[in-house]
Order: structure tokens, then C-alpha cells, then sequence
């Protein structure tokens, strides 16, 4: 089955579901753990939770948080705000009271589903109430996932709901990027669907099936789900909190999963030891792909990974909220797995110079990473940025990403990195993300983070933070060295700092705010031998 725009008229993602279950009514839409979801049976749940929300009032236009762990009830939630033309904004379960309110309050929230959790209960309650202190937002209506939510479907009625859908209808992704602040981009159902979501160009995807490990609250997740849904395929739903790597392991085993989905080295590092832990606990010959998006594998996690899985490909996808799938790069088992950060871009994507016109392949000269064409609106109640991001070239909408990249002469695209991780030093402009790339490609580093320090003679220095194989704790002057054997040394570190662990935020990527934190205060106190080196 290949899903055609012009046989629903627009490409409405409710309308697509609901083709799909006519088309296939009895094949499992959702898996988890031993029970399957019909298609039948998922639409019928959400066309009741649908009339729910039409109950409350809640319609065209009307944003409803989704703070749902990797339920049923979460992608159910997600349909039946389509089917009423509402708007589902992801929510993060991992906010403050004081961060929900932001988000509340940014994205004009009507309604908001949350888990029963009396931590994020009384979370939402207070950010609900923050927003009422200060006048705004008064009418947020609230439904606990559970026994709460289950009641209001039982009793609602199963008929489809009369709503004039269209490609117009809108769709709102946060993304919280490297520093955490959400930004709330806008698509088109139309546009997402044929730009983020593959469209009609989606293989038939009735023998897929696709296991996120990562929250479907983050962009990854949410969208290879929505592609297997709209694709006949089936959606794995696993662990419903924290990352375990041996129950993601046993879940793709049981449920005979052929695409697993992670986040970069956070999800794929402990996955790969797991793997090397207990190398025959689990048959794993169904799994085809282990795609990583929102971040780049490093070549010793793809190398281990690929080691234990011969029958899979490793695939890094590279993409951003504001653009969609902008390329991949696919590792077999077999290939050499380094560490580079490239990829074969997709068909619009392009680096752009000063003058917005695309760099000539093999000439080295670095411009911003674009797409062009199906594109979103822009940011949600943020003109200012979105006339900084989104721009017309000769008549055609761009996006412009912040990464920056140069072209191989074959056309592959090497990512060079973000504009705003740019270190200068001494003048010098370096890549932070090419120093971490070097630095996790020695086996002993677990995890690395590079940032700028200020420094008086030379603006700033490039400072490491680095987590250390607990069984090869190496001297920072061996990895000094293996920097100095790969890049030019003023990119080499100035001082390494290792730490016991490296922090995340909860979309995978790690805490920049907290390791510069780090890297100034061990230059304020001064070196500790075993922590930092200066460069010889």
C-alpha cells in the first residue's frame, strides 16, 4: 500500500489514518508486549477520545499537551487532536512546574493529557495554576492518562466526528535543540507529510516493525511512528519509563522488531555493551535497521553495534524539526564505521554560502545547512525568529538549520557543526562537535563534550570534559595525544577535565550550560593533575 495525496484529498493525517484501517482493518497497528492493537480497534479509540475533546470544546486551532509516556493512549491522543483539527504539542514529562507554565503559556494550551504520576500531577496542577494567578489561560482543561481517561472513552460515543478536514490543518513540534529552550515549530499537515513524513514516496510498510526506544515526546520517535502508522506498518511499544538496555534488547526479541530507533551515543553506547555483556542472551535476526536520529553515533558505538548484529545496517539520520529528513549516511555490516559526520543529503537539502547560493562540492568552503520547498510555517508566536530562519530564495520558501557543513567532491555532506558552538581561538575558528568526534573515537573515552573557555591572550581556549571507561581510566595526556594525531593542534584540547559521567537533556544531546560550568571552574581553581593537562 503507497498512500496517495490526491485519494484523501490533502493529506490530513487523521484522514491517512483512517485510510489505512479501511484498507487494513485487522492487521496490529500497535504492539505491546504480548497483544497487538488492530487498526480497527486503534481508530475506534481514537474517534471516542475525539469525541471527548469536542465535548470539552476543544476544536479547529485548539493546542492539547501531550504528556504521555510510549502509550497507546499517546499516539491515540495525537490522532484524535487531528481528528477535531486541534493541535497536539509534546510536552515534556521531565519539566518543572515553573518550565510547564512556560510551555503552557507559550503555545496558548486549551487542554492537556498527563500521566497519573503524583510528581507530574502536581506539576501540571501547578502550572496550571501559575498561569491562572497571572490571568491568563483560565479555561486548561486536564485529563489523567488511566483509569481517568479510560472511563471518559468507554462512555464516549465510537462515531467518526464530522469535521472538515484539510492539508491546512496545522501540526506543532517543541524542540528543545542543545540548550533546552523549546522552540514550537508549525508545519502544515500536507507539508509534514510529504516533506518530514516521506509522503507518497513511503515504501508499503506492512512488514515493518518499529520499536522507538527513546520518548515520543521527542521529534525522532514521534515521526518514524507516524510514518509506520501511515505506512500499514506496526508501532513497538516497549518500557514505558527510563532506559533500560536489556529490556529494549528483550523487547526487540519478543515482539520481532526490524527498526529499532535510538538517539546517539546515549542510547546506542549502552545498548552496544549489553550486547557485548551477554552476546547470545538474545536473537535479534528480525532487526533490519538501528536508525539514530537528534544525534550522531560515534564510529566505536556503530563499529560494536554493527559487530553484534550481522543481519542490520546502522543508519544515522541527520534532520532537524525545522526541515525534516535532510540525508542519511548507512553503515553495513562489513564497512568501515568512523566517526565523520556526513551524510548523503536528501533531495532539497542543500550548504548555502554568504550569498545563499550552494557551495561548489570539493572546494572546502563551509556555508549553512538549508532545505528547501515543503517547509514549515515557522515558529509559533515567534516572528522575529522565523523571519531569521525561514527565508525565500528566488520565489522558494528555505529553512535555514544553524548547522554548518562543507561538500565533498562525490557530493556527500560533511557536518562540520553548530554555528553557535563555534569556538575562536587566537582567531582560529574551531568545530566543537569535530574535537568530541575525535575525542569518542578513542576507546576509552566513554562520552566527551568540548567547549570554549574564556582566556585573556587568546579570547578562548578549547576545553574538554570527558567520561572515562570506568576500566581504561586513561591519562588526559594519552587522549592530548591522540587529539594532536588527528587534528590541527589548535583544536587539541587545552585542558581535559574528566568527570564520572556526562549529563543530558532529555532529548539525548548533552548539557552544554553545565559543561561549561565545569570547564570554567576547573580553570578558575586551577588544574588538578589527574583532571587536566595543558597541551604539550
Amino acid at each position: 500500500m503507497t498512500t496517495t495525496v490526491a485519494a484523501v484529498g490533502g493529506a490530513n493525517l487523521a484522514d491517512l489514518l483512517e485510510q489505512v484501517a479501511e484498507e487494513r482493518p485487522t492487521r496490529p497497528a500497535i504492539r505491546v508486549g504480548g497483544s497487538d492493537v488492530t487498526y480497527c480497534d486503534f481508530v475506534d479509540r481514537v474517534h471516542r477520545l475525539a469525541n471527548v475533546f469536542a465535548a470539552e470544546g476543544i476544536g479547529a486551532g485548539d493546542h492539547v499537551g501531550v504528556a504521555l509516556r510510549n502509550t497507546v493512549d499517546h499516539l491515540a491522543t495525537l490522532f484524535a487532536a487531528f481528528t477535531v483539527r486541534a493541535v497536539p504539542v509534546n510536552v515534556n514529562l521531565r519539566y518543572t512546574a515553573a518550565e510547564l507554565r512556560a510551555l503552557f503559556t507559550s503555545t496558548d494550551l486549551r487542554a492537556v493529557i498527563h500521566e497519573p504520576e503524583p510528581d507530574l500531577t502536581r506539576a501540571v496542577g501547578a502550572a496550571i495554576g501559575l498561569t491562572a494567578d497571572r490571568g491568563v489561560q483560565r479555561d486548561i482543561h486536564r485529563l489523567s492518562a488511566g483509569s481517568e481517561l479510560d472511563a471518559a472513552i468507554a462512555g464516549a460515543s465510537s462515531a467518526r466526528p464530522d469535521h472538515p478536514r484539510s492539508g491546512d490543518d496545522h501540526y506543532l513540534l517543541c524542540t528543545g535543540g542543545t540548550t533546552g529552550t523549546p522552540k514550537a515549530v508549525l508545519w502544515r499537515h500536507e507539508d509534514l507529510y510529504l516533506s518530514a513524513l516521506q509522503g507518497s514516496h513511503a515504501a508499503d510498510g506492512a512488514r515493518v516493525r518499529l520499536f522507538p526506544a527513546s520518548p515520543l515526546t521527542h521529534g525522532t520517535a514521534q515521526w518514524t511512528a507516524l510514518i509506520t502508522l501511515l505506512s500499514g506498518g506496526t508501532v513497538v511499544l516497549g518500557h514505558t519509563t527510563g532506559f533500560d538496555p536489556e529490556a529494549v534488547w528483550t523487547c526487540v526479541e519478543r515482539c520481532s522488531v526490524t527498526h529499532l530507533v535510538i538517539v546517539g551515543d546515549a542510547f546506542g553506547r549502552p545498548l552496544a555493551q549489553a550486547l557485548d555483556a551477554a552476546p547470545r542472551r538474545w536473537e535479534l535476526g528480525d532487526l533490519l535497521v538501528v536508525v539514530s536520529g537528534g544525534a550522531t553515533l560515534s564510529g566505536p558505538v556503530r563499529a560494536a553495534l554493527l559487530d553484534h548484529l550481522p543481519g542490520a545496517a546502522v543508519v544515522d539520520g541527520y534532520g532537524t524539526t525545522e526541515t525534516g529528513s535532510g540525508g542519511q549516511m548507512a553503515v553495513f555490516p562489513g564497512q568501515a564505521a568512523s566517526g565523520l559526520r556526513r551524510f548523503v543529503a536528501s533531495p532539497g537539502t542543500a550548504v548555502l554560502d554568504d550569498g545563499l547560493r550552494p557551495v561548489v562540492p570539493g572546494s572546502g568552503a563551509v556555508g549553512r545547512l538549508a532545505r528547501r520547498g515543503r517547509v514549515p510555517l515557522g515558529y509559533y508566536g515567534d516572528d522575529e525568529r522565523t523571519a531569521r530562519t525561514f527565508i525565500t530564495i528566488d520565489g522558494e520558501r528555505w529553512a535555514l538549520t544553524g548547522d554548518l557543513a562543507s561538500v565533498d567532491t562525490d557530493g556527500t555532506v560533511v557536518l562540520l557543526g553548530r554555528s553557535e558552538r563555534i569556538i575562536n581561538t587566537g582567531g582560529e575558528k574551531i568545530f566543537a562537535e569535530e574535537v568530541e568526534a575525535v575525542l569518542v573515537d578513542h576507546e576509552a573515552v566513554i562520552d566527551a563534550v568540548v567547549v570554549g573557555v574564556p582566556d585573556e591572550r587568546w579570547g578562548e581556549r578549547v576545553t574538554a570534559v570527558v567520561a572515562l571507561d570506568p576500566h581504561d581510566l586513561v591519562d588526559p595526556s594519552v587522549l592530548i595525544t591522540h587529539c594532536r594525531q588527528h587534528l590541527a593542534g589548535f583544536k587539541t584540547p587545552r585542558r581535559i577535565e574528566v568527570v564520572p559521567a556526562i549529563p543530558r537533556l532529555s532529548n539525548g544531546k548533552p548539557d552544554h550550560r553545565w559543561a561549561r560550568m565545569v570547564a570554567g571552574r576547573s580553570a578558575r581553581d586551577g588544574a588538578t593533575e589527574r583532571a587536566t593537562h595543558p597541551v604539550p
